[in-house]
Formats: structure tokens, C-alpha cells, sequence
């Protein structure tokens, strides 16, 4: 016998077409949905063949949507531009109300925007574990439900373990911090100590050209070294006000434009005409340059070891999966806010310890090039002023001497 087979049967793509032609409606303005000549119509019908797996897809879009778009908060406030401290700052850091200025400002810190994920996820796990518990308490379950819980002796023994665990790695994440911050110190030293000597050092007048564009790359190598450690940082935008033209197209296809930049001063300083020994006291000035991007790139390229950071990870992952269930004897229905306090704790301090194991996007750097700047033009536009009074003392030195009026 021959089943009947069912005639409509959903399909990814249905196309229907017709031959309808609609006739001229009277005492009607002109519509351009209903033209006036014959027109052949087509009728396209879209429909999708229902799945059984599209609630499971969407359920997963909506499981991704919250850490996305913590993610997002989170590394929007990675490319925050931080600020040089001065005195009101301070004064401001210090202010006896910071701790009320603290907790306003919570639901705008990417700290515990970025914990959301995390929190709520394990306080959903202590609602339902309580839930369950409950449910079994009150007979609602078959009688071979086991209730979830636990003694809390094992958690009592590897409380200490956690706590140096996190203890450990935020210090090493500050070690690592504390290195960038001195290597860009050092860079901003060197970098002040090259351009005096080149203001003071290169007088001749055949020199002044070079001296300029010298004085240019200096300037432009702690910006080129920022935007080399700093990730999404625009390389044209922040040296174009610096260099030249065709420097910067140079320096924008190398693949390494730090050390492009240290070229440049290089060959600069070899068509100076200086003398030898005091080339060689210029360019022994690159060193500090080539050691902060040593420090630099190594700070990025090798993390804290990874096992570290995934022992922690895991360790309170499975700590909080578990607190519900050897909390449930003592607190019950207490333990999701146990949980949410503990989680929100916690996490937070591991968040911190990851934020900062990158130290140069918590660095002001754009300041830290915009000061070193502002002291070099400043080193230029001062050196002939200095230069002429301290000039104009000596004449009036030599004249009292020679006419015999006592020195003082």
C-alpha cells in the first residue's frame, strides 16, 4: 500500500510566480504599487525549514552576548588615555571621601563591568543548587535525591592555598608593571640627555639643518616606541606633526619603525660634522634607546607563565562551583548572596592582577611624549637666550678684571 505522500513539505526556498494582472481601479489617484500597464508579478516566499537546533544556537548568541560585550567595555577602557599626576591630583587621590567617590563610579569600572560574566554565572549555579535542595527538602523530588551538601573542612584547608595563590599572581603582574614604568622612565631620560647634548653639542651653522631633523627623530622615537607597544595606536597620526613627509613614509613601511627611527638619528649623526670623539659620545646615547625597546618587547612577548594563570583560573572556578553546596548546612537560601560576595571578591582581584600584567596600556605614555616634547622645544627655544646672557657675563667679567676691580 502506497502512503500518501504530504504535498506541501518545507523547503529553505520557495519561489511562486503568478500572472496576475491587476485591473484599473476607478476614481483612484495613481498608485506605483499598482501600475497602470500589464505587468507580470513575481511573489518570492522565504522560509526557513524549522531545526530543532535554532533554540540551542540562540540560547548560545545570548550566552555570548554578555562577556562580548564585556570584552568591549573592557578593552575600550584598555585604550583610555591615562594622565601625568600633579599636585591637585594628589590632593584629589588622597581626598577622605575617595571611598565615597569609589563606589559611585562602580558601575563605570571596567573592573566590574569585565566580573559581570563570571558573577552572574556562578550566582545562577548557587540559585539552582538551592533551588534543587529545596525542592528535595520539601518532597517535591523522588526520594532518591540526594540533598547537595558538604562539609566545609576541605575548604577550610585550601582557603590559605587560594589566598597566596591570587596573592602571588597580582605581584608578579605588578613586578611586571613596575619594569615597564622603569624601562619608560630610563626612555625618558635618555631621551632628554641625547637632545641636550645635540642642542649644546652641534654649534656649527652647516650643521643646522641636520641638527633640526635630529632633534626631530629624537622627539619621535618615544612616540614610535608608544605606538609600538600599545595595541591600536595610529603610527601616522601621532609622527605626522613630527617628521617630515617622505621620513614618515619611510618609517610607516619598515617593519620595525622604532628602530627606523634610530637609523635615522644614526646616519644623522654620521653626516654631522662633528668630531670623532664627540660622535662617539652621541651615539653611545643610543643605547638607552635600544635597551627600553628590549624591555618593552619583552614584557609583551612573554607573559607570566601561562600554567600559572590557568591555576588560578581553574582553582576558582571550581572553588565557586562548589560553595554552594558546603555552605547550604549553615546558610541555605544565604548562600547566593555568599556566592555573588565571594565571586564578585575574588575575581576581582584575579581581573586586576591580569589587567596590569600589560603594563603600557595603564602607563601614561601619551603624556609621558608629549612632556618629553614640550622639554626639547623648550631645551631649543631657550638655548640662544642662554646662550647670549651667559655670553654678555663673561664680557663683563673680562672687562672688570682687566681693569683691575676685585672678582667677585
Amino acid at each position: 500500500m502506497v502512503q500518501p505522500t504530504n504535498p506541501i513539505k518545507p523547503t529553505p526556498n520557495i519561489s511562486l510566480s503568478s500572472n496576475f494582472t491587476p485591473k484599473n481601479l476607478p476614481n483612484l489617484h495613481p498608485c506605483p504599487f499598482f501600475p497602470s500597464k500589464s505587468q507580470t508579478f513575481s511573489f518570492k516566499i522565504l522560509c526557513s525549514t524549522p531545526s530543532s537546533s535554532s533554540p540551542t544556537k540562540t540560547l548560545i548568541s545570548l550566552l555570548h552576548a554578555i562577556p562580548d560585550w564585556a570584552d568591549r567595555n573592557q578593552e575600550r577602557g584598555m585604550r583610555k588615555n591615562r594622565t601625568l599626576y600633579d599636585h591637585e591630583k594628589w590632593v584629589h587621590h588622597r581626598s577622605s571621601l575617595r571611598h565615597v567617590r569609589h563606589l559611585l563610579s562602580s558601575l563605570s569600572s571596567r573592573v566590574i563591568l569585565s566580573l559581570i560574566p563570571p558573577v552572574i554565572a556562578f550566582t545562577s549555579v548557587a540559585v539552582v543548587i538551592a533551588s534543587y535542595n529545596s525542592a528535595v527538602l520539601m518532597n517535591w523530588l523522588p526520594e532518591f535525591f540526594p540533598v547537595l551538601r558538604s562539609s566545609s573542612l576541605p575548604y577550610q584547608l585550601t582557603a590559605p592555598a587560594l589566598a597566596l595563590l591570587l596573592v602571588f599572581r597580582t605581584e608578579a603582574s605588578y613586578s611586571r608593571f613596575e619594569e615597564g614604568r622603569k624601562a619608560w622612565t630610563k626612555v625618558m631620560a635618555g631621551t632628554n640627555d641625547f637632545a641636550r647634548q645635540v642642542i649644546v653639542g652641534v654649534e656649527s651653522s652647516s650643521n643646522a639643518p641636520l641638527k633640526k631633523a635630529l632633534l626631530q627623530y629624537i622627539m619621535a622615537f618615544p612616540v614610535a616606541l608608544k605606538c609600538h607597544v600599545v595595541y591600536g595606536s595610529d603610527f601616522r597620526r601621532d609622527l605626522q606633526n613630527l617628521l617630515e613627509v617622505d621620513d614618515l613614509t619611510v618609517i610607516l613601511n619598515s617593519k620595525h619603525r622604532p628602530r627606523c627611527i634610530i637609523e635615522f638619528i644614526s646616519q644623522s649623526l654620521h653626516l654631522l660634522k662633528l668630531e670623532e670623539s664627540r660622535r662617539n659620545m652621541l651615539e653611545s646615547k643610543l643605547s638607552s634607546f635600544h635597551e627600553g625597546i628590549g624591555v618593552c618587547e619583552h614584557l609583551i612577548g612573554t607573559p607570566i607563565p601561562l600554567s600559572y594563570t590557568r591555576l588560578t583560573s581553574r582553582f576558582l572556578v571550581l572553588w565557586h562551583l562548589t560553595l554552594p553546596i558546603i555552605l547550604w548546612d549553615d546558610c541555605h537560601w544565604i548562600v547566593v548572596p555568599a556566592t555573588f560576595i565571594s565571586a564578585a571578591s575574588l575575581f576581582c582581584i584575579e581581573e586586576v592582577g591580569v589587567l596590569i600584567e600589560e603594563p603600557f596600556p595603564m602607563l601614561a605614555l601619551d603624556d609621558i611624549c608629549n612632556v618629553i616634547q614640550k622639554n626639547i622645544q623648550e631645551a631649543v627655544a631657550n638655548e640662544k637666550q642662554i646662550k647670549a646672557l651667559l655670553t654678555a657675563k663673561t664680557k663683563v667679567h673680562s672687562e672688570q678684571h682687566s681693569n683691575g676691580q676685585p672678582k667677585f
